[in-house]
């Protein structure tokens, strides 16, 4: 039975995938409609064709794969001489339709993050309340109402940002800087506990944070704060893989956010099958959140980099030549398979070898 319910929550887990990539283009949609540029095809799904409909100059179809959709826009990768062409409108109205998908995806990380916080009664705050026996931050000189701003320099606005910086943070010299009635002071750097995730070594908190009472307000708020930090951290992570501090073990592609769906399902399903959702939606938020931010970063075949091909074009009053900027993608997309290739192959050798 309970191989069954894993099941489902997987199916759960790829459906919900799915539904993030189709929002991102439902972005770039609805932007393009309200820009007038012609929009050829609008599809749910992926691969072959299912069931369509033509309303207008679009057609709207449904896909056999449930694993995201697309949004063919008239003249988006060719020349072409109609007036509601994508490459006839202004600049700017073609920035905010590429930016829109992006832009979706992180309103709707705070639109799940909402969902995922009402039912919770209080929240952690950064604000120390008591301290551990034999504490080293309090050794170090903190006290009970300090409110944490920073560590190792990664700033500190929600327990979520906390969390992430001591996850980064040396265990052998760290840095904390907190706030003490309206005065910044810093301390360390001094070494605290610590334990082993993954094979590598992760701070251990001995100390314990004031908690917050849930309202309307502090829901909106937090929802905010959390998908905020949750777009810092998918920044930073990017930093950490560019720099060599993050090794291919800590990447993930496809394969791999299907197996961590499934032990985040299979985690929660111990204590309930509404947890096993929550722990679903969670690993949803961080999906679309992370997704929003990556594809809209400088980089050939995503939004990011027909982007900056645009601020070119608005910056100079001259656009690169169609062909020209088809070149780019086209070598940035064989580059992003082979990437994908060798990620999801890393993925599988990971499954197998635990």
């Amino acid at each position: 039975m309970q191989i069954l319910m894993i099941a489902l929550l997987i199916v759960i887990g790829i459906l919900l995938f799915g539904f993030v990539i189709f929002f991102h283009e439902l972005g770039h949609f609805l932007l393009a409609k309200a820009a007038k540029i012609r929009v050829n095809e609008f599809s749910i799904g992926m691969g072959p064709k299912l069931w369509a409909f033509q309303k207008g100059e679009t057609l709207y179809s449904l896909r056999l794969l449930p694993i995201g959709g697309f949004c063919a826009m008239e003249g988006e990768d060719e020349d072409s001489d109609d007036p509601a062409a994508f490459g006839s409108k202004p600049v700017w109205r073609r920035i905010l339709v590429v930016i829109a998908g992006g832009v979706f995806n992180v309103v709707l990380g705070f639109v799940l993050m909402g969902l995922t916080l009402i039912p919770q009664e209080v929240f952690a705050t950064t604000k120390i309340s008591k301290f551990a026996e034999n504490s080293a931050l309090e050794a170090a000189g903190a006290q009970v109402g300090d409110v944490i701003t920073a560590i190792d320099g990664y700033a500190v606005y929600s327990d979520r940002d906390m969390s992430f910086g001591m996850a980064l943070a040396n265990p052998d010299a760290v840095s904390i800087t907190v706030s003490r009635e309206g005065q910044r002071i810093d301390l360390g750097p001094f070494p605290m506990a610590y334990q082993t995730v993954s094979g590598r070594r992760v701070v251990t908190p001995d100390f314990y944070v004031q908690p917050e009472r849930r309202s309307f307000f502090g829901v909106v708020k937090r929802s905010f704060t959390y998908t905020v930090s949750m777009t810092r951290m998918a920044l930073e992570s990017l930093k950490g893989i560019v720099s060599g501090r993050f090794g291919l073990n800590e990447i993930a592609g496809p394969v791999g956010t299907v197996q961590a769906i499934s032990v985040a399902a299979e985690a929660g399903l111990s204590e309930s099958f509404g947890k096993a959702v929550g722990n679903i939606l969670q690993m949803i938020i961080m999906i679309t959140v992370n997704l929003g931010v990556v594809n809209l970063l400088p980089l050939p075949a995503l939004d990011g980099g027909r982007l900056l091909f645009l601020i070119w074009e608005g910056v100079s009053r001259r656009p690169v030549p169609q062909k020209y900027e088809g070149y780019v993608h086209a070598a940035g997309f064989i580059l992003l398979l082979g990437l994908m290739a060798v990620i999801t192959f890393h993925d599988i050798v990971r499954i197998f070898t635990g």
